[in-house]
């Protein structure tokens, strides 16, 4: 993966890895966990065929609702009911988009240096035994209800890759990308008083920029001092979301390798 890009190729993936692809004309981003055996789980908004008003990410589901059952994987599109947690195959995921890897544990200077949020963070990633392990917990019990803020699909990667919450549930969540969206009219709207100070359209261009950039990177989870671990079988409850999930055996992160195996076959 390079500075401008993290493209990658499908034997470059390893299982627990966060991949996302882009979706209609790159105007966003949907994001995954790599479980192995061509396999991702990812987190999308629960179908609204009756709604005659829905967003992008919407009729992005819709859509992959109404395509017929995968010929290769029988278990492609597995999902509990009112759950918006999928296991697919990876060629569904991506449906002929390109694959992209998350990064973790950057620097910084390089995670400034990405002028599109949804890339990358500053947050170490845990091992992938128990990245998969959350991954596979969150396809029997849920994520909760989706939200284009603060509980998207890069969110449930992020919370899979890193165990990860935000304690202040009003405020944004932990996706770059929604970060971003929020953090671009925000860095023009304080960087207008400015514009007093410098007449030059260049020299407040720059501010604005480098405005951006910082509110970004604050609201990244690898940075932000609003943050708990929390186990992904306390997650539920911690949320607030155990009174309509379906009720699972407790088990320990550390166990999570002995129950991966079939996936990966």
């Amino acid at each position: 993966m390079g500075l401008l890009t993290n493209k990658v190729e499908r034997d470059e993936i390893k299982p627990g890895d966060h991949i996302y692809t882009y979706r209609v004309a790159f105007t966003y981003s949907h994001h995954g966990i790599y479980v192995g055996g061509s396999k991702v789980v990812h987190f999308k908004p629960e179908t609204k065929l009756d709604s005659s008003m829905e967003s992008s990410s919407d009729l992005d589901n819709s859509i992959s609702s109404l395509q017929l059952s995968c010929p290769t994987f029988p278990d492609c599109g597995f999902q509990k009911p009112d759950s918006g947690v999928v296991l697919s195959c990876l060629d569904c995921f991506l449906r002929n988009g390109s694959l992209y890897c998350f990064e973790y544990g950057v620097s910084p200077t390089v995670f400034l240096a990405k002028v599109r949020g949804g890339t990358c963070t500053t947050a170490a990633s845990d091992l992938p035994e128990t990245v998969i392990h959350r991954a596979m917990h969150l396809l029997q019990n849920g994520f909760g209800n989706y939200d284009i803020f603060q509980n998207n699909c890069e969110d449930f990667a992020l919370y899979c890759k890193t165990g990860l919450l935000i304690v202040d549930k009003q405020g944004v969540g932990r996706s770059g990308q929604a970060s971003s969206v929020i953090g671009a009219p925000l860095a023009a709207l304080l960087s207008s008083p400015l514009k007093l100070l410098m007449p030059s359209p260049v020299g407040v261009a720059t501010v604005t920029a480098g405005m951006y950039c910082m509110s970004r990177y604050a609201t990244d989870i690898g940075v932000r001092s609003d943050v708990i671990k929390v186990a992904v079988e306390d997650l539920a409850m911690n949320r607030g979301w155990a009174g309509h999930l379906l009720e699972a055996p407790e088990e320990n992160e550390a166990e999570a390798s002995n129950k991966q195996i079939a996936i990966r076959r």
